[in-house]
């Protein structure tokens, strides 16, 4: 585990309205410099929608509805647009889902990450383009100086998450938001990537916030996890804390779900719970937004949202019946 040093980002009760629904609602959770935080939970639970709200990119159609999110001492929710720019891809950097349609298939990726370093850095053309082949070689990818020069359909799958993880750590962050940043990438390519993205937090001393549904990667590679459902915070621990002693009954059945290597026990042999329902049923505008698909749940569950509790140090759930049995 890292140590733990001051918060950089800090965000407290953070609501994404969307018409008449929220759906992510009194969010908190922070980041410590140096540290990666996990957000996991299935489709539908409000990860992304949270890191767009972060960065100021909400679609036309949903806004910032309520809370705060104070980065380095400034409130990105009241920033203008101007200064907020200025955060963008200088203090803050993204990798976004799908790297393909991120790229723009019409400029040279080296004309992509040259523009981040001329707008943030004041770099001209020839530095900018020199420094982005200094970048894609930091990010091992194989004869930069010529890779420089090819377009995003020209690269691998791999190749064009690289790019994408170049761009973002361009201007040296202090604060990384990886999306989904293995999506469609095969085992080993996914390893090779979670991994950069580590050392890079290392060796530039920048916090993450690391954006997944694959708990094997929360595993390895989080210092701290935050379990979504429905655009609410159930659970907060620490990956061997959650992995050991989940709470939460969703956070139980995300586990459960989940094949994991055991003594003697093959991935074929393993029985995997199923969670019923979906998470599309979870609109209710109070209670409990996972009580339809649990089997723990009391009428007092629908009755009024659940508070956070912290039964041991560190460790947070949203779920007083589990609290009450200890179980």
């Amino acid at each position: 585990m890292k140590p733990a040093v001051e918060k950089i980002l800090d965000v407290r009760d953070l609501s994404i309205g969307l018409k008449s629904f929220r759906p992510v609602q009194n969010l908190s959770f922070s980041v410590r410099r140096g540290e990666t935080l996990a957000l996991v939970g299935e489709s539908g639970s409000g990860k992304s929608l949270t890191a767009l709200a972060l960065m100021r990119l909400l679609p036309e159609v949903a806004r910032i509805a309520g809370g705060s999110a104070t980065f380095m001492d400034r409130d990105l929710a009241s920033l203008s647009e101007a200064e907020m720019r200025k955060v963008r891809g200088s203090d803050i950097g993204m990798i976004f889902q799908e790297p393909m349609t991120s790229l723009n298939p019409v400029l040279t990726v080296g004309r992509q990450i040259s523009e981040v370093l001329r707008i943030h850095e004041g770099l001209d053309r020839r530095l900018a383009m020199a420094r982005s082949v200094e970048l894609l070689d930091l990010v091992r990818i194989p004869e930069p100086q010529r890779r420089v020069h090819e377009y995003p359909h020209q690269l691998s799958g791999g190749m064009r998450q690289r790019v994408m993880i170049a761009m973002a750590v361009a201007c040296s962050p202090k604060l990384l938001i990886a999306d989904e940043p293995t999506t469609a990438l095969d085992v080993t390519i996914q390893a090779q990537v979670l991994e950069l993205i580590d050392n890079l937090c290392r060796d530039l001393s920048m916090a993450v916030i690391l954006i997944t549904h694959d708990l094997g990667v929360v595993g390895q590679w989080a210092d701290r996890v935050v379990v979504m459902y429905a655009g609410r915070k159930v659970e907060e621990a620490d990956p061997e804390t959650l992995f050991s002693r989940p709470l939460h009954p969703y956070t139980r059945g995300l586990l459960g779900a989940s094949p994991r290597m055991a003594a003697g026990i093959s991935y074929r042999d393993q029985a995997l719970v199923e969670i019923p329902g979906s998470i599309a049923s979870a609109t209710m505008a109070t209670g409990c937004r996972f009580a339809p698909r649990c089997d723990l749940a009391e009428p007092s569950c629908l009755a009024a949202d659940p508070d956070l509790l912290e039964p041991a140090a560190g460790h947070r759930v949203a779920c007083p019946i589990v609290v009450r049995r200890g179980a």
